[in-house]
């Protein structure tokens, strides 16, 4: 009975949920199908339940300590969520409010210190959820004036003259009698690659986690190698998207004034863009790669100790069988 019903409760609460949340999760599935700045959260559901599986005995052995109160307090203010957004039409309360009812009903199961160590996955998820309009209007404008900016820089190196308006640039392609006009439009301000990069990153961070420095809490953990190693990288994405989305346009820029502005179009625009990913990839990792190094180096060297310890007990107990 006891086996029986481990299974029907799940398989309730995660239908009762999925009832609820139904036109929410269709009309997030059709927005990350449609959506290319939120493309990788098609991905999200299938890593997110890779991790949930490695991490499936540590999960079995934690400590369980459920807080109905709480986790009851949160449910209640996920469905109140819910429910203003529903009425306001705003898609991304909703969004936020299956996330605190999926954080509500772990507390209320198992406790906060069971959320904590489902931190990675709900972070992916959050990463996943499109942001307000407005706000990613605000991030993304200045990110296509900055693109110009260094694509204006770029073409002025090479003795370009070029005139830039806002996001627009004017240039004069080689051969041309008339000028043209090359647009930094939104899908160029490298808003993609950063939602992109910074999943990424948390996702590397994971399962790049440095061995056998255990599981920490409070200050413990800030003072782990493992917590700042994954800090740096999640921020360091941020430079890394920017500055290859700059480079993207500013080639663009110069090619576009020596072979025409056909080239910012059609297939040179999507290789470039398959290629700007690669190029901050390739960063990423070094970024790791070179986290690592320093860490080795400046780890002290224990095996030489260890070794000397011996060298020196051998000594005394030598010295101590010939007295």
């Amino acid at each position: 009975m006891q086996s029986a019903e481990k299974i029907w409760k799940p398989v309730v609460l995660a239908a009762s949920l999925a009832f609820v949340y139904a036109a929410v999760l269709a009309k997030l599935a059709r927005d990350w199908w449609a959506d290319e700045n939120y493309s990788h959260g098609l991905l999200m559901p299938f890593i997110i339940l890779y991790i949930l599986w490695l991490e499936r005995d540590r999960l079995a052995r934690a400590v369980r300590r459920p807080a109905p109160l709480w986790g009851g307090l949160g449910i209640a203010a996920a469905l109140l969520g819910l429910w203003a957004g529903v009425t306001g039409a705003e898609l991304f309360v909703q969004r936020m409010s299956l996330v605190l009812m999926l954080a509500s009903v772990v507390v209320y199961f198992f406790g906060f210190h069971f959320l904590r160590l489902l931190f990675v996955p709900f972070v992916l998820l959050l990463l996943a959820i499109p942001i307000p309009a407005i706000i990613f209007n605000k991030i993304a404008f200045p990110l296509q004036l900055f693109a110009s900016q260094c694509a204006v820089w770029a073409m002025r190196l090479f003795d370009i003259p070029v005139l830039r308006e806002g996001n627009v640039i004017e240039l004069l392609p080689r051969g041309a009698v008339t000028t043209q006009k090359l647009e930094v439009v939104e899908a160029c301000s490298g808003i993609r690659s950063l939602m992109t990069l910074m999943t990424l990153a948390v996702v590397f961070a994971y399962f790049t986690y440095p061995k056998g420095t255990g599981p920490r809490r409070g200050m413990a953990l800030l003072g782990s190698y493992g917590f700042w190693r994954s800090l740096v990288l999640v921020l360091a994405a941020v430079p890394i998207a920017i500055f290859t989305n700059a480079l993207r346009v500013s080639g663009t820029g110069v090619l576009s004034y020596r072979y025409g502005t056909e080239v910012a179009e059609g297939f040179f625009h999507s290789f470039s863009g398959w290629v700007t990913y690669v190029v901050a990839i390739v960063l990423l990792f070094a970024v790791g790669w070179a986290l690592d190094t320093m860490a080795a180096i400046g780890k002290p060297k224990q095996r030489r100790k260890g070794t000397d310890g011996e060298v020196m007990a051998t000594t005394v107990a030598t010295e101590s069988t010939t007295k």
